[in-house]
């Protein structure tokens, strides 16, 4: 299988199980996650365009970025009846295309398991934020428990493998820390996304770049 078909797999398949997650609380999450949104925000890895419909009204405008051509389809659809105005554009994290500094929230739901470069991608967001913007992150994160863990560990090389990049591993929160963002909020909670998956490792997070907001803001 080449890059491109199993690119199209991948989201085919998150584009079916990823509703399914949403009735089963994902989509209260997002919604959660969403609730400190206001004025312009960068969404990376938008995916189908689960976030477009619980954007609250102080949002003024949303560039959304997908990379997988089936998951962004459907996110440009998904973005008409957004209540709020919403671009949808081919992209990734790792190089954002907005002006350094000029907008008021990064948006992160169930992406930085999967990217490449967590790292890369932080600085990104780190760079197009205003002083006082925030970065809102819903992620599955490593399990604190030691056993679950080290087998979180071990299944990591395959389960990346066969799940678009997803690394079930990661201790994302420290990541944000390292980037120069500064945490204001953090719940940690357990979350079986679908039917017979065990109580995963889930953070809801707000972090804010270090500085006064501008004028205006």
């Amino acid at each position: 299988m080449d890059d491109i078909e199993a690119a199209s797999s991948f989201g085919r398949s998150y584009a079916r199980l990823g509703p399914k997650m949403d009735g089963r609380g994902a989509s209260a999450h997002r919604r959660r996650l969403l609730a400190a949104a206001s004025g312009a925000v960068v969404e990376i890895g938008a995916g189908y365009g689960a976030t477009f419909p619980l954007y609250p009204p102080a949002v003024s405008q949303v560039l959304a970025l997908e990379p997988n051509p089936t998951l962004r389809a459907l996110a440009q659809a998904a973005a008409a009846a957004a209540p709020v105005p919403v671009t949808v554009l081919q992209g990734a994290g790792e190089s954002l295309p907005a002006a350094d500094a000029s907008v008021d929230a990064v948006v992160s739901s169930l992406v930085l398991c999967s990217v490449a470069d967590p790292s890369a991608v932080l600085a990104e967001a780190v760079r197009v934020l205003r002083p006082g913007g925030l970065l809102l992150f819903y992620e599955h994160v490593r399990s604190t428990h030691r056993l679950l863990g080290v087998a979180e560990d071990l299944l990591t090389p395959l389960w990346s493998r066969l799940a678009g990049g997803c690394h079930p591993n990661r201790d994302t929160p420290a990541a944000v820390v390292r980037a120069g963002l500064t945490i204001r909020s953090l719940d940690r909670f357990g979350f079986s996304p679908l039917p017979g998956n065990p109580p995963l490792a889930h953070v809801l997070g707000v972090a804010v770049k270090a500085g006064p907001p501008g004028p205006g803001a």
